[in-house]
């Protein structure tokens, strides 16, 4: 289970969703009703107008039905925060009115049009408390939630920033729940059927985000492949010196020993290992004593960590709760979790 506060929260706030009717919408819909300081005052769908909400998430209790609310619509409607789980390009328009209606209104933006803009705060929890930074994300009130690929690949590289000799690369693989609803060749079933499908090979966004944000140029090459969701990626850090395994682990307990979303494994996992987990597993840790460097493994769920737990970290603090709050259902491996199918 993630560790979490037990006090009683001591008022309640208002949550908007915009975009809830795809993959990471559905799941924030579960989290936000398990959620003991937040109550769902709107979700925003065009495809779903009129449909009860409980049809589509069943912990979502009562009679709130999806609305098509453009972002005019969104920002008259007076609500403590408002996620956007947008497409991107889409998130821009929504932010930017309900910033002029409502400037005080908490914004979560899970789309890339905030990640490099320096008035918004980057939510990337684990990454920011590494930095010394994480102060910064308590009550802030315009959070870029990181890519899904970014999240995994930038946690398995950070601890390792001051060793670096050169340029790390990495090999991504995901689920075809990444490549979003609207349908395209990533998640087309008879494209990716006995397949690995390579996309984006040069200045994919993730890799451009993973370099503003670590400070360090990275490459990164993504590929999808059959399964529904999930996230792998292989990791290639050359290092200044060669450093024996054990001191590579060591590394890694010492930053995140403690955060109750990483777990570290001598085992590299796979695929599957990330598919329903909460938070990011991070393995392997095989060294080179020839031309030195390290290898690593970061496995996820695309659609919780790559998404919507994050998501929900970030308005707990951004709310000034518990940042684990409505967490608590998740357990490392919950693939049987109705928050999450």
């Amino acid at each position: 289970m993630v560790a979490r506060s037990k006090e009683t929260p001591s008022r309640r706030f208002s949550i908007g969703v915009v975009g809830a009717r795809g993959f990471t919408g559905k799941i924030l819909l579960g989290l936000i009703a398990n959620h003991p300081a937040l109550d769902l005052v709107f979700a925003a769908s065009r495809g779903l107008a009129g449909t009860l909400v409980s049809a589509v998430a069943p912990h979502v209790a009562g009679t709130l039905r999806f609305e098509a609310m453009d972002e005019h619509a969104a920002a008259a409607r007076p609500v403590d925060a408002v996620i956007l789980a947008t497409p991107d390009g889409a998130a821009s328009m929504y932010s930017a009115a309900i910033a002029k209606s409502a400037p005080e209104t908490v914004i979560i933006d899970l789309s890339a049009d905030h990640r490099f803009d320096d008035d918004w705060e980057y939510g990337l929890p684990e990454l920011r408390r590494l930095k010394g930074e994480g102060t910064r994300l308590r009550g802030a009130r315009r959070i870029a939630n990181p890519g899904c690929y970014a999240t995994a690949m930038q946690l398995a590289i950070a601890p390792l920033l001051e060793r670096l000799a050169g340029t790390p690369s990495v090999f991504g693989v995901s689920g075809y729940s990444g490549a979003g609803t609207t349908p395209n060749k990533r998640n087309d079933p008879a494209i990716l059927r006995d397949n690995l499908l390579p996309y984006g090979l040069t200045g994919h966004k993730h890799e451009r985000e993973a370099t503003r944000h670590l400070g360090r140029s990275v490459r990164f090459s993504p590929h999808v492949h059959p399964a529904y969701r999930g996230l792998l990626t292989t990791v290639h850090v050359p290092l200044k010196a060669p450093t024996e395994k054990q001191d590579l682990r060591d590394i890694f307990h010492a930053a995140y020993g403690h955060e109750p979303l990483i777990t570290l494994q001598d085992e590299a996992p796979n695929l599957r290992d990330g598919s329903g987990h909460a938070g990011v597993i991070i393995g392997g840790f095989e060294t080179s004593y020839d031309n030195p460097y390290a290898v690593l493994v970061a496995a996820e769920d695309n659609l919780l960590k790559g998404a919507a737990v994050q998501a929900m970290q970030n308005l707990n603090l951004a709310l000034d709760l518990d940042e684990f709050g409505g967490l608590d259902e998740l357990s490392g491996r919950s693939t049987g979790n109705a928050f999450i199918e």
